[in-house]
């Protein structure tokens, strides 16, 4: 005789986890109080109240996390859930437009902070006010008259002095520290495109670029390889290629206007041994001319003009990127610089 399988519970309701590149990983489906965020919370979900929804954070513009996408949805479905997983990694915005909206929400970032930041200078200084109004009812050195009948009144003006003074500085260091935050929110977009940083970027990113045509061509780059049989593995690697194209492309824009402005990309062509580079504020003579950088003398010296003869560690050399050179002197500009300090007393200018 058969015995009757146990009747299935009924499902609380169905989940939809979906993931593209444009929006980043979201869920839909659950309401408050249903105890669906405890359960994904421990898989990377957090809530987004600029949404009103639950979501994976940093997901946009990324590849989906798929062991985070896979763990809500079986906790999920072990809980009684009907779960749906709906990923697109082909739905995706331009690496421009993604970039704009972050230049967007920093200057909101700003603005939020700015006025977060007065209201607290506000509420500091309305408290100090407040010390100088209970003071000022004080005659000056008056103690608390012990057993007098001001006795109670006196120590609870010496408390709200006490609390006001306190929440005076409080507020006031608060001030400081979202001014700050502000100050570096405003200049998030500069910080961005400087020239420097953005030269390194895309240093990295065509060294990415490098890992992922060796990748697809079957070989080992950093240490791993790629499973290329797998057209999901080939799929996204390509994905990846085109992505960092467009990345690329972007910030070489960049360059390209900060050279039409006037900066100056350097490179080996730019460079003969006994030249002076300026790296970081000091002048370093040019003990080699590399590929990718300059070797010069190493070690902490502090002087603000560094060659083989004032190198106060003999033997030690290090390489600099072309990226962190600002300025070039050849050595008979150098010489007549130090020349003309000399003739002043004064030494040369690191810059």
């Amino acid at each position: 005789m058969t015995t009757p399988a146990a009747p299935q519970a009924p499902s609380k309701g169905t989940i939809t986890i979906t993931h593209t590149r444009a929006t980043g990983t979201l869920l839909s489906g659950s309401r408050k109080g249903d105890g669906v965020f405890e359960i994904v919370r421990p898989h990377g979900f957090r809530w987004f109240r600029s949404l009103g929804q639950i979501g994976i954070q940093q997901s946009r513009d990324q590849a989906a996390k798929r062991w985070y996408i896979d763990g809500a949805a079986q906790a999920l479905r072990a809980a009684g859930w009907t779960v749906v997983v709906e990923i697109n990694e082909d739905d995706r915005r331009s690496f421009a437009e993604a970039e704009q909206e972050r230049y967007e929400r920093a200057d909101a970032r700003a603005e939020g902070l700015t006025e977060a930041a007065g209201r607290a200078a506000a509420a500091s200084d309305a408290a100090y006010a407040g010390v100088r109004r209970i003071a000022d009812g004080i005659p000056f050195g008056q103690p608390i008259l012990v057993g007098h009948h001001s006795e109670g009144r006196a120590r609870r003006d010496v408390k709200r002095m006490d609390d006001g003074m306190r929440k005076s500085v409080e507020q006031g260091d608060r001030a400081k520290e979202l001014g700050r935050r502000a100050v570096s929110a405003e200049h998030y977009a500069a910080h961005r495109r400087n020239p420097a940083v953005t030269l390194r970027r895309i240093k990295e990113l065509e060294a990415d670029q490098r890992r992922n045509e060796r990748w697809r061509a079957g070989e080992s780059a950093g240490g791993f390889t790629r499973d290329i049989g797998n057209p999901d593995v080939m799929a996204e690697l390509e994905r990846r290629r085109d992505e960092i194209a467009e990345r690329l492309q972007y910030w070489r824009d960049v360059i390209a206007k900060a050279e039409a402005d006037g900066f100056k990309v350097w490179g080996p062509s730019d460079f003969t041994k006994g030249d002076f580079a300026r790296i970081r504020g000091r002048w370093y003579e040019v003990l080699r001319v590399n590929k990718v950088s300059v070797t010069v003398p190493g070690g902490p010296d502090i002087q603000p003009v560094i060659s083989l003869e004032t190198h106060a560690y003999k033997g030690m050399r290090r390489t600099a990127p072309y990226d962190e050179v600002t300025a070039r002197l050849s050595a008979e500009e150098m010489r007549a610089k130090l020349a003309a300090a000399d003739a002043t007393e004064e030494p040369p200018a690191p810059g």
